[in-house]
């Protein structure tokens, strides 16, 4: 049986472990995660691996990145198995702090973003949620201290929102973007796919299946605007409440007009039920 990583709850105990961990000037790889660890986070996890010789992993919920209509009380919570996933995976420490912990009586710091933050997407959809991103990730980082921060890229603006923001802060972290790990059938791995329904599931990687018949079309010569719309309605006819799906840039996220106008990356979010998934795709 793999040995349990060290677990650590205050910020005096992080503090220590952390200079344990860098005793030998091991350099340090952090992954940030909220739990409900999947296939996705343990590729994470051992991409950190190759990437530092000591691996952190933050196990936070974090209530910020919530609006009050959303799902943060019934977020997953999946304690012990993801302690059982990490142990195996050799992770040196695991750092589980609580909501006091984090956001302490009298708390009133925000680290506010733009750029990428506010590219007319999520922000779109979510405008609390790249305050509550960027502030947590800000904290995780000056509390752990790591040479690199591992994200995955299914939270494509998410991953440029706090790249921009450790350079801009001189924050001292190289963030890393890992590449979308999906199901057999095409649907990106979520902590919310268990939200789901059978049928929902069923219909679910036709969200990705619409992306990537896009991104051939684009790829052959295809019209943009003609091939976006296409696109959309694939979505659309599969069952799904389209939020946005958009051809950009893919580093500022700024709108194209045309697959000339540099690397495009095309990002979906959509409902279907009550669940919404998040996608993306390089052209």
């Amino acid at each position: 049986m793999p040995r349990s990583p060290m677990i650590v709850r205050t910020l005096p105990a992080l503090r220590r472990a952390l200079d344990g961990l860098r005793a030998k000037k091991a350099t340090v790889a952090l992954v940030p995660t909220m739990g409900a660890l999947h296939d996705g986070h343990v590729s994470l996890v051992r991409l950190a691996k190759r990437r530092a010789a000591k691996v952190v992993v933050s196990i936070f919920v974090n209530p910020t990145q919530f609006a009050p209509t959303e799902d943060f009380g019934s977020y997953p919570r999946t304690w012990k198995a993801d302690v059982a996933r990490l142990a195996a995976e050799k992770v040196d420490l695991i750092w589980n702090p609580d909501v006091r912990t984090m956001y302490p009586a009298g708390f009133a710091t925000k680290i506010l973003t733009e750029g990428p933050a506010t590219a007319g997407l999520e922000d779109r959809f979510r405008p609390h949620f790249f305050a509550g991103v960027a502030t947590v990730v800000g904290k995780l980082f000056t509390q752990c201290r790591p040479d690199v921060a591992l994200f995955g890229e299914k939270d494509f603006q998410q991953l440029r929102v706090v790249a921009q923001m450790a350079r801009d802060l001189d924050l001292g972290v190289r963030v890393i973007g890992a590449q979308t790990v999906r199901e057999r059938d095409g649907l990106a791995m979520s902590s919310r796919n268990v939200y789901l329904s059978p049928e929902q599931r069923r219909a679910a990687p036709a969200l990705y299946g619409a992306m990537k018949e896009t991104a051939k079309r684009l790829r052959g010569g295809d019209d943009l605007e003609a091939a976006m719309a296409a696109g959309a309605e694939l979505i659309i006819a599969a069952g799904f409440a389209l939020d946005y799906f958009e051809a950009r840039h893919a580093q500022t996220l700024a709108p194209v007009k045309s697959t000339k106008d540099g690397p495009i990356r095309l990002l979906v979010a959509a409902k279907i039920g009550n669940t919404r998934l998040i996608d993306n795709v390089g052209v």
